[in-house]
């Protein structure tokens, strides 16, 4: 009987097999690269708009423990480096498809904005599309009357109403029903995802007041005031 092949000369151990090992393309991070794409080769926001759409996650199927900690301690506002990566890159593909529109002497549209008002609500973790209610047309006086009286609240001063009107306006028109067609931000505060409002209600796809409490919620725990908001969206086009 031979004996066996000494140490040295037994095969290399063969590689766990790609199934098996941990994709470091997150859906995220796919969006983020075609939302590039987009600025460099100007394929439209509509693109990037689908292509965050399908690479929407299944409740629960892209939190990493980061996630589950800011979620367990109640920080629903902290930073998100993926979730700023795609802001920007929505801001640069927006702004990139505007320099396009000057250059070819297109004339200012409604399509010139970078939001549009979807035939459905979005669905997200968990919850469907659904139909907005008939004949409750957004009212934006309205919507900006239940903000400043919701300032209190968050312990703002009435001084901060005019960045916060500033701020909103900016982001949405203070229409609940808008949504970015670069990075798929919804509502007033142009949440990202939309289904992050879930926190401030089950209602947060068709409801202003829900998104609002939410929006005010965020710029207290991450800005402090929607002053120190609005100033950060000046310099860097989103908050």
């Amino acid at each position: 009987m031979s004996p066996g092949p000494r140490l040295s000369e037994r095969p290399p151990r063969e590689d766990v097999p790609s199934a098996r090992r941990p994709s470091r393309f997150t859906p995220k991070r796919v969006a983020i690269t075609v939302l590039a794409c987009v600025i460099v080769f100007g394929g439209g926001g509509f693109v990037a708009y689908r292509a965050v759409q399908n690479a929407n996650e299944p409740p629960g199927g892209g939190l990493t423990l980061e996630d589950m900690g800011r979620l367990a301690s109640g920080d629903l506002s902290g930073p998100d480096p993926e979730t700023d990566a795609l802001k920007a890159a929505a801001e640069q593909a927006y702004r990139a498809d505007k320099l396009k529109k000057d250059r070819s002497g297109a004339g200012d549209s409604p399509d010139d904005l970078d939001w549009v008002v979807p035939k459905q609500a979005p669905p997200g973790d968990g919850f469907p599309a659904v139909n907005f209610p008939p004949g409750s047309d957004p009212s934006p006086g309205s919507n900006k009357a239940t903000a400043k009286a919701m300032l209190g609240d968050f312990g703002f001063g009435e001084d901060q109403w005019g960045c916060l009107e500033r701020l909103w306006h900016k982001e949405s028109g203070w229409n609940e029903r808008a949504m970015n067609r670069y990075s798929g931000a919804y509502g007033i505060p142009q949440s990202l995802p939309g289904s992050k409002m879930a926190s401030a209600g089950a209602d947060w796809q068709t409801n202003a007041a829900t998104q609002i409490k939410w929006g005010l919620g965020y710029i207290k725990g991450r800005y402090g005031t929607p002053c120190a908001a609005w100033g950060h969206s000046q310099r860097v086009g989103w908050y």
